[in-house]
């Protein structure tokens, strides 16, 4: 028989924003769905409607168009098929495996507090009425559990079992007429025809029930993998927004790139079995596969996401980085043409981890900034050389520069001809240079940065500078 093309989902509640664990999640459904051919359907799970957040629904689209993970079907919102729900419930009660509630928040409290002074986990099957009344759908309806010793395959997690003690008998259909998760998800996978369950490790408690409402509804069990948890940076506890869970969104803004940032959750514990670190969504398309997924939590390390960020751009053709780069030049820099900007962006390419970042790697390339004597007092090597030295080795280099033709084969000609000249270290005299011609923290090569810089910008800012020495 052909084997059945996959259909997966993401299913996130509209209740805030996606950060990296949801992501995830998203991500590996998807990439099952492509690998194989089949679909991904996005699901909006909005039956507890107190809880939901305007315009999260449309912020979750947002986040998976932003990182290219397309859905084939959706968004599909749960509070559409309350009619579906109905009618799976009313089969339930048929076969006798669902019930009214007649009980009221007290009276259950009481049950707890009852099993606390027992000393007894409380169970709510334990406290199941004998004579339900009719279920109006002004009361909740509880599944009727069959507690016995249940066991099944996780794709990730392997196989699992679980005993009586985990199973009880929970809300399906709230009074309110809204499905809870554990119902409403069940009944959407079977008419969505869904094929694999991805999900985090905080339903696996959960899955006897899920497994025993199954077998209840005569539904096929679909392929269940569970993801664990993402980690906070010190590996401890689940990542949090308190941990640095940024919106997604946030990234993008801050200009990372879509397809590092995908990179970067897709080996949020999984890898291929080799040493590749960095992977495209066409290898991550051909590669993935959930058995590889580990079944520890894996930390979220933000330093190893600029890494990742940064090892695209510096493999991008300059010409698409200078496209993608266009919202986030200073502001200097609408005066300049496409030439210099790209000459400048070509030099920061290297060291750039992510856009935000360009304005305080390029702004003195745009403009004169201050003249920071700090930066040459308390540089440890500079300090050292005393000021009438320092206004010495840099009128030297005025000279020499003078008579360049500010190529980039002149310009390294003429500073290595300053270090004979003067006896000095590279790391001594070529710091003073691009200190004295940037007033920058920090900049690419000096030769290149002189290039680009200019003849006419480069000794007016010497002049400058020995003008502040003085």
């Amino acid at each position: 028989m052909p084997k059945t093309a996959p259909r997966t989902r993401f299913a996130p509640s509209p209740t805030g924003y996606l950060h990296v664990g949801g992501i995830r999640t998203a991500l590996f459904a998807w990439l099952v769905a492509r690998q194989g051919g089949g679909q991904f359907i996005l699901r909006l799970e909005d039956t507890d409607q107190a809880r939901e957040v305007e315009g999260a629904g449309q912020h979750i689209v947002d986040s998976l168009k932003a990182l290219g993970i397309d859905f084939d079907e959706g968004p599909i919102r749960q509070s559409a098929n309350l009619a579906i729900y109905k009618k799976y419930a009313q089969k339930l009660i048929d076969s006798g495996r669902a019930y009214a509630d007649p009980y009221t928040a007290p009276e259950v409290q009481a049950f707890r507090e009852q099993a606390q002074k027992d000393k007894k986990p409380f169970l709510y099957r334990n406290h199941r009425p004998t004579n339900p009344p009719v279920w109006d759908g002004s009361t909740p309806l509880r599944f009727k559990a069959d507690p016995q010793d249940r066991s099944w395959h996780d794709a990730v997690m392997g196989d699992l079992q679980a005993g009586p003690e985990a199973q009880d008998d929970f809300i399906l259909i709230k009074s309110d007429g809204y499905p809870t998760y554990n119902f409403a998800h069940i009944v959407d996978d079977a008419e969505m025809k869904i094929t694999h369950v991805i999900r985090g490790q905080e339903f696996l408690a959960s899955t006897p029930n899920y497994i025993a409402l199954y077998e209840a509804l005569g539904l096929s069990q679909p392929i269940l993998a569970t993801m664990p948890h993402i980690l906070g940076p010190d590996g401890n506890k689940k990542l949090s927004k308190r941990d640095g869970a940024k919106d997604v969104l946030d990234y993008i803004r801050d200009g990372y790139l879509p397809e590092a940032l995908v990179s970067f959750i897709a080996t949020l514990g999984w890898n291929d079995g080799t040493e590749q670190e960095v992977f495209t969504v066409k290898e991550l398309i051909q590669k993935f596969d959930l058995s590889r997924v580990g079944r520890s939590g894996a930390r979220f390390d933000e330093q190893r996401l600029l890494w990742v960020n940064g090892s695209f751009i510096r493999n991008m053709p300059l010409d698409e980085l200078y496209q993608k780069v266009t919202a986030f030049w200073p502001a200097e820099a609408k005066d300049h043409g496409d030439n210099y900007k790209k000459a400048v962006l070509g030099l920061t390419q290297e060291r750039l981890k992510y856009f935000a970042e360009l304005p305080a790697l390029t702004s003195f390339f745009f403009n004169d900034l201050p003249v920071n004597l700090e930066l040459i007092d308390n540089n440890k090597q500079l300090k050292k050389l005393g000021r009438a030295q320092q206004i010495e080795l840099l009128q030297k280099a005025q000279a020499s520069l003078e008579s360049s033709d500010f190529s980039v084969d002149d310009l390294q000609a003429k500073l290595n001809h300053l270090l004979e000249e003067t006896g000095q270290k590279p790391g001594i005299l070529f710091s003073l240079i691009r200190i004295a011609t940037t007033w920058a923290p920090a900049s690419p090569g000096l030769a290149d940065t002189l290039h680009v810089l200019g003849k006419e910008a480069t000794l007016a800012r010497l002049k400058s500078s020995l003008s502040a020495l003085l």
